[in-house]
């Protein structure tokens, strides 16, 4: 059975993004202090078509959350920021006309929208029907795969919520923002108890992993 996981960056006061964000200012301000980490490193540069970068532990760690990856769930405002309708020309997201996903990815919404082919093997799918029909939807598109959640934090809560996650990866960065989008602010459930099984560091970031200890078969 495939691995369903989460992959976040982190403040060490529990933001994944800053105050004020929009579709002009998705991370919000400061929020893109918590990706230097990885923006400098060959593997995420690689994945976006980009020279250059830093070959070490972070990019190996950067380069092996990447490569079983056969599907991704995500939600509208990791999207695009957005709430309402689509609009007569809806935005296609920020990662321009080859995104780095390279495989299907379910955005979560409220609004129905035609799937949205792109280059490089990234086709979005619109799931107006709850995270259970994303997590179904993607299962069936992978074969001994992974699935990663990539945000945003409502969208992570929800599949913590619901017992539909296997792991937990977060890279904590070693900076305070104050203010923003807290990635477990809103968990409405009784404790949920994490098992560490790993943990790397470097001198910009903690890596961290946990398996959230749920056994999705029995379900």
């Amino acid at each position: 059975m495939e691995t369903v996981f989460a992959n976040m960056s982190i403040s060490l006061d529990g933001y994944i993004a800053g105050p004020n964000d929009s579709r002009e200012n998705p991370l919000g301000d400061g929020g893109e202090r918590l990706h230097e980490w990885m923006v400098d490193t060959k593997s995420w540069k690689d994945q976006h078509g980009l020279d250059g970068g830093e070959t070490n532990r972070d990019s190996e760690i950067v380069a092996e959350s990447n490569e079983n990856v056969g599907a991704a769930i995500m939600g509208r405002r990791m999207f695009d920021n957005g709430e309402g309708p689509w609009g007569d020309d809806p935005f296609e997201g920020y990662w321009g006309d080859d995104p780095p996903f390279a495989v299907p990815v379910f955005v979560l919404t409220h609004h129905p929208r035609e799937p949205l082919e792109m280059e490089g093997g990234t086709t979005f799918h619109f799931v107006t029907d709850g995270i259970e029909r994303a997590l179904k939807r993607a299962s069936d598109t992978v074969d001994d795969e992974d699935i990663e959640i990539v945000g945003g934090a409502t969208v992570v809560q929800q599949f913590i919520e619901a017992g539909l996650i296997d792991e937990l990866q977060l890279h904590v960065v070693p900076v305070l923002l104050g203010d923003g989008i807290r990635l477990f602010e809103s968990l409405d459930s009784d404790p949920i108890e994490l098992e560490r099984t790993r943990m790397v560091g470097s001198p910009d970031v903690t890596h961290l992993w946990f398996d959230v200890g749920t056994d999705r078969n029995e379900q």
